[in-house]
């Protein structure tokens, strides 16, 4: 049973759910310090879609540092930043904006614990260079006493019945009972089961969680990001929140959440989302569901007779 809260607009710890409608930087600057156990987000990459407009890379990260160094204020002294970020493109050449945040967050005090490998199988088309399937989780600790719930997040073992071959353990079993450490590089779960690859696909035209919103965080990414560095009924923050896929994270797994977006659309689709959610009536993509993989004889998996004819051409 869903537990149903009100949407507030301002942040109070006496709130479970808060969406509020202003520029980020300005929203963050006025709430109280260590308020949050984990700040997640995917922010803009500068590449020029509808919701950011692109401007020189240096002053990006100049924006991006500002926001880093209060996020790193609000979050606990036990809690976690998680940053999803992609490739900077400018004029076919590539900036991977993960070694340029590194250091940025770096000099705030935190210690990075894991650079975490998101691999999708849908993205970015190019004819210059490969296709871009990756993105990167920079996960930042603010000390070294911080929330890891490992258990919450294991997958299961290959080998359960692997014992232990000397040692005073000697044939006792070697693993956990509970299963084993995912890998950081998330790719789910059809091979997770093997090795511990976490596959997550991202939000295309045909994900049951696709809104209008060009770059949607799954819900699922930040499933494991909750689950793993949050107790129930600590706060997230998503400064970045676009439709509310990291609030809708939060809360589905007992914890409380905040997202603050400028763009009064996505703020109408996030709050409308959360609704539909404690209503029991969103569509989501459940966590740790396989992969569809084709068999083969799907229409659209079959080679185009256009293509075969070409393929003929070139070899007369």
């Amino acid at each position: 049973m869903i537990e149903k809260h009100p949407i507030s607009e301002v942040f109070s710890t006496n709130e479970h759910i808060v969406i509020a409608e202003s520029d980020a930087l300005e929203a963050l600057r006025k709430l109280p310090e260590s308020s949050f156990k984990l700040a997640v987000s995917s922010p803009p990459y500068n590449i020029g879609k509808e919701y950011e407009k692109q401007i020189e890379l240096q002053h990006y990260l100049d924006w991006q540092s500002e926001i880093l160094k209060e996020l790193a204020r609000v979050v606990s002294d036990d809690g976690s930043i998680v940053w999803q970020v992609g490739n900077f493109i400018d004029d076919g050449e590539v900036f991977p904006l993960d070694i340029y945040f590194y250091p940025i967050v770096k000099s705030l005090g935190l210690q990075l614990r894991n650079r975490i490998v998101w691999h999708f199988d849908h993205g970015l088309h190019a004819t210059k260079r490969f296709s871009g399937r990756y993105e990167v989780l920079l996960w930042f600790t603010k000390s070294k006493d911080y929330t890891f719930n490992l258990d919450s997040v294991r997958v299961p073992s290959k080998y359960p019945g692997k014992l232990h071959y000397k040692g005073d353990k000697k044939g006792q079993p070697s693993g956990n009972p509970l299963g084993k450490n995912p890998s950081d590089y998330w790719k789910i779960i059809t091979q997770e089961w093997d090795n511990g690859i976490i596959e997550i696909p991202n939000v295309k035209s045909n994900h049951p969680e696709k809104t209008s919103h060009p770059c949607q965080f799954p819900i699922e990414l930040i499933e494991r990001c909750v689950l793993a560095l949050t107790n129930e009924n600590d706060w997230v923050i998503d400064p970045f929140g676009g439709v509310g896929s990291s609030l809708i994270a939060a809360i589905k797994n007992g914890r409380r959440g905040m997202v603050i977006d400028r763009d009064p659309q996505y703020i109408s689709i996030a709050k409308k989302r959360i609704s539909l959610f404690q209503d029991g009536m969103l569509k989501i993509r459940p966590l740790g569901k396989p992969v569809h993989k084709p068999t083969g004889k799907e229409k659209v998996a079959q080679i185009p007779s256009q293509w075969l004819n070409k393929k003929q051409e070139k070899l007369l």
